[in-house]
């Protein structure tokens, strides 16, 4: 009996506390697309992006080249010159994973680009984020946009203009 009466008791307790947080929602897609900046800065990203695949798909073009051209003259080659154009291959191979890292890994440039040109602007909606709660007394933002469990929300809780005012970007 104690047990269901403490039970009841903490449930009536979480829900009072639950109902008393006031909560907010943003969409930061929609606040990025508002941002002329961020526009920029994509574009760039996507140039970069487009010059990196374009050289790595280059140099595995290369590869490629190298073992259609390796397997049209296998049978007329010495073991040592089989040898020699396999270890071609295989350097032309490891070039071009090498680029793929180097551009595209997880500390690789096209990342650092990323952090130069979009950090900053993100960490702006943050500070923006965060001025707006502590002004309003939110508990809870949410963003609408890497939220997936969010399906449906209020659009009155929706403080994302507010935060392009904030930065200075009426809409």
């Amino acid at each position: 009996m104690k047990k269901s009466v403490l039970s009841i008791m903490v449930l009536l307790a979480v829900c009072v506390t639950a109902s008393a947080q006031k909560f907010a929602l943003i969409d930061t897609e929609y606040i990025f697309k508002n941002i002329p900046d961020y526009q920029t800065a994509n574009e760039q990203l996507q140039q970069t992006t487009q010059k990196y695949q374009d050289e790595v798909e280059a140099v595995v073009k290369e590869a490629q080249k190298l073992y259609q051209d390796y397997q049209a003259k296998a049978a007329t080659l010495s073991a040592d010159l089989k040898t020699q154009k396999e270890d071609e291959i295989v350097a032309k191979e490891k070039q071009a994973a090498e680029l793929r890292r180097k551009y595209f890994g997880p500390e690789g440039d096209l990342e650092k680009m990323r952090e130069q040109l979009i950090g900053p602007i993100q960490d702006k909606i943050y500070e923006a984020v965060k001025e707006i709660s502590q002004l309003h007394g939110y508990d809870l933002v949410v963003d609408r946009a890497s939220a997936v469990s969010v399906i449906f929300a209020n659009p009155r809780i929706d403080i994302s203009d507010e935060i392009l005012k904030r930065l200075g970007y009426s809409n």
